[in-house]
């Protein structure tokens, strides 16, 4: 089922007026010796998104990257935590990481982020935002199947949605619309941890190359 987020600018939106910043992307390049950039993680829950994420934000720091990792449960505890998971709480869920990803990227760093994100529409969204201030945006997706999540099943989320106990769980009793053309594909369900670790550090640092 096709999915159209329902968030609406609130009154007054249209007065409002953007102010300049005195530092443009080349002074921030130049500053952090790179772009700034949005790498998006996608997957089922499970999938292996935030492992991936933290593993690749210790290596780009290590080799001289500032970066940032966007957590979805960490966001829920603080800035989105008066979201549900209803379709519409979903996507306004995205829609607030998306622009606070973009801002990351803006101000010069490579900001990853790691959401389930089952909506294509809400990721266009998240695409856009990075978009609209000239940053660069990527989207990955992490592909285990659903019997492949199931088996892990690092926080018995499954077990509960097919308890009946979580509900409007994704791959269970709500959709997950994959990409149909990702930047990015990791094969979690036939590749290790390490292979895929390996061809997103490479995808990330040819994308956004030390100055």
């Amino acid at each position: 089922m096709k999915h159209t987020p329902s968030w609406i600018p609130p009154r007054g939106a249209a007065h409002l007026t953007a102010v300049s910043h005195r530092v443009d992307a080349g002074q921030r390049a130049q500053r952090h010796g790179h772009g700034g950039g949005v790498i998006w993680l996608t997957g089922l829950s499970g999938a292996g998104k935030s492992t991936l994420a933290m593993a690749l934000e210790a290596q780009l720091l290590q080799q001289g990257y500032a970066c940032y990792t966007l957590d979805g449960d960490n966001v829920r505890r603080g800035l989105n935590a008066n979201l549900g998971f209803s379709p519409a709480d979903r996507s306004e869920n995205i829609r607030r990481i998306g622009e606070v990803a973009a801002l990351f990227a803006d101000a010069g760093l490579v900001c990853i982020t790691a959401f389930i994100s089952p909506y294509k529409a809400d990721r266009a969204t998240a695409r856009a935002a990075a978009q609209a201030i000239g940053t660069h945006f990527a989207e990955v997706h992490v592909a285990a199947d659903l019997p492949t999540c199931e088996a892990r099943d690092p926080k018995g989320l499954y077990r509960q949605a097919r308890a009946g106990q979580l509900r409007e769980f994704t791959g269970i009793d709500a959709p997950y619309e994959p990409p149909e053309s990702a930047d990015l594909v990791l094969g979690a369900d036939h590749e290790s941890e390490a292979d895929s670790l390996a061809r997103l550090v490479a995808f990330v640092t040819s994308r956004h190359p030390m100055c």
